[in-house]
C-alpha cells in the first residue's frame, strides 16, 4: 500500500492541468487516508532539489480552488534527465520515501517517467497523466488542455473574421503547435459559411511554401476580399527544416534541453510580414502570434476539459498499484473512456493530425476533419451574419 505520493507538473501549462494535480492529490487522501502527498515545485527539479509542498496538508476546498485556476500551480520545467540528473532525482524520491511518483505532462514528461522507470526498476512506481494543448500524445483521441486551448483559438479567429469583414485585409495568426496541427486547425473549427475564415490552415503535417503561400492568398483575395490565415508555429519547409530554422539558421536557433527548436519570438512574424510586403505590396496585412496565451487564458476553461483532467489524475492514483503506465484518453461507442497504456507507447513520440482531416490542398478542413472538431469544440456562441 503506497504511503508517499509525489506529484510534479512538466512542460507548458494549460487551463486544466492544476484539475489533474488535484484530482491526483484528492484521489490519493481518499484511498490513502495516511499518505503523504507532496506536490514537487517544478518538476523533477523540485525532486532533486528538496522542494516540495506538502498537498496533504491543504483543504480540500482549496485544493478545488487551484483546480479551477490555470497555469502549473506547482510550477513546472522542460529538464531532461540524463544519467547523473536522473540519480539525483531517484535519490531524491527515495529521501521523501515516495512509492509513487505522478508526472502530469505531454511527450518529454512522459519520456522523463520512461527514463525513470528504466534506471529504478521496481524501487517505485511512476505514473503519467497526460497534458497538451498540442493534443499529440500517441495512443489519446484528445488530451486534457487541448479542448480548452483549441475554444480559444477558434473563438479567436471567429473574432478575427469579424474583424477583417469591417476593414477588409490579410490577416496571419500564429498558433502554438510544434509537430501537430490539431489546434491550428481548431481556428476552423467555428466556422459557419463557406466565405468564412480562416480562408487558409497550415500546418506542420504538410511542407510549407512561401511562393505557395502568396499564390494561395492571392486566390483567396480575388474572391473573398479578404484572407484569414491560421498557420502553426511549427510549419516546416519541403526537406523538413522548421520554418523558424530555415529563416534564422541552424546555428543560431535556441534549443531546449530535449533538443526542440525555440519557435516562440518574433522571426516567423517578420517572416510572413515581409513575404506579404514583398508578394502583395499595398494590401492591409496583420501578422500576430497568439504566443502563450491559449495555455493559460482564464477565459476558456472548458467543462469537460476541466472533468477529463480531474479523472485523468485521480485514475493515475487509483491504478498505480497495477504498476507503472501513461493514463490515455480514448473515445469508443460514442463517449471518452480511459485506459492505462504502456509507457514505451506514449514516451517521446509525436501523434500527428491523421491525413483524412484536410482537404486535398492541405489547406482546409475535410469532412472528418470538421467532425473531430465540432465533437469536441461545439459552436459556444450565436452570432448574426454581418451584411458585408
Amino acid at each position: 500500500m503506497p504511503k508517499t505520493f509525489v506529484i510534479a507538473q512538466g512542460g507548458g501549462p494549460t487551463p486544466v492541468i492544476n484539475q489533474t494535480m488535484a484530482g491526483a492529490a484528492l484521489e490519493a487522501r481518499k484511498r490513502y487516508p495516511k499518505a503523504k502527498v507532496l506536490g514537487a515545485l517544478h518538476g523533477v527539479r523540485g525532486i532533486r532539489d528538496g522542494r516540495f509542498a506538502e498537498l496533504h496538508k491543504v483543504s480540500e476546498e482549496d485544493l478545488k480552488a487551484i483546480a479551477a485556476t490555470p497555469s502549473a500551480a506547482l510550477g513546472s520545467t522542460r529538464d531532461k534527465p540524463d544519467a547523473a540528473y536522473t540519480k539525483l532525482v531517484l535519490e531524491g524520491l527515495e529521501k521523501v520515501k515516495a512509492d509513487v511518483f505522478v508526472n502530469i505532462g505531454g511527450n518529454d514528461t512522459s519520456d522523463t517517467q520512461r527514463i525513470l522507470t528504466d534506471a529504478a526498476g521496481d524501487r517505485m512506481v511512476f505514473m503519467h497523466a497526460p497534458k497538451t494543448i498540442d493534443n499529440d500524445l500517441m495512443e489519446n483521441d484528445h488530451t486534457p488542455g487541448f479542448i480548452s486551448a483549441g475554444e480559444f483559438v477558434a473563438a479567436a479567429f471567429k473574432s478575427v473574421d469579424f474583424d477583417f469583414r469591417s476593414l477588409p485585409g490579410i490577416y496571419v495568426g500564429i498558433v502554438m503547435g510544434r509537430h501537430a496541427g490539431f489546434l491550428t486547425a481548431a481556428s476552423a473549427a467555428w466556422r459557419d459559411e463557406k466565405d468564412d475564415g480562416p480562408h487558409l490552415i497550415y500546418v506542420p503535417e504538410r511542407a510549407f511554401s512561401t511562393a505557395q503561400f502568396i499564390d494561395d492568398v492571392k486566390r483567396v483575395m480575388d474572391k473573398h476580399k479578404r484572407c484569414i490565415v491560421a498557420v502553426s508555429e511549427g510549419v516546416t519547409t519541403a526537406d523538413g527544416t522548421s520554418l523558424v530554422e530555415a529563416i534564422v539558421g541552424s546555428d543560431k536557433v535556441e534549443r531546449d534541453a530535449h533538443g526542440n527548436v525555440k519557435l516562440s519570438g518574433s522571426d516567423l512574424n517578420r517572416a510572413f510580414e515581409q513575404a506579404l510586403a514583398e508578394g502583395l505590396p499595398g494590401k492591409r496585412a496583420r501578422v500576430d502570434a497568439l504566443g502563450y496565451l491559449p495555455r493559460s487564458f482564464i477565459g476558456t476553461g472548458n467543462r469537460t476539459d476541466a472533468r477529463e483532467a480531474f479523472k485523468a489524475g485521480a485514475m493515475a492514483v487509483a491504478t498505480a498499484e497495477q504498476g507503472g503506465a501513461s493514463i490515455a484518453l480514448q473515445y469508443e461507442g460514442g463517449k471518452t473512456v480511459f485506459r492505462r497504456v504502456p509507457l514505451a507507447s506514449v514516451a517521446a513520440k509525436t501523434r500527428h493530425m491523421p491525413d483524412n482531416f484536410l482537404n486535398k490542398d492541405g489547406t482546409g478542413l475535410a469532412k472528418a476533419g470538421t467532425a473531430y472538431f465540432e465533437r469536441l469544440i461545439p459552436r459556444k456562441y450565436r452570432t448574426g451574419r454581418p451584411f458585408v
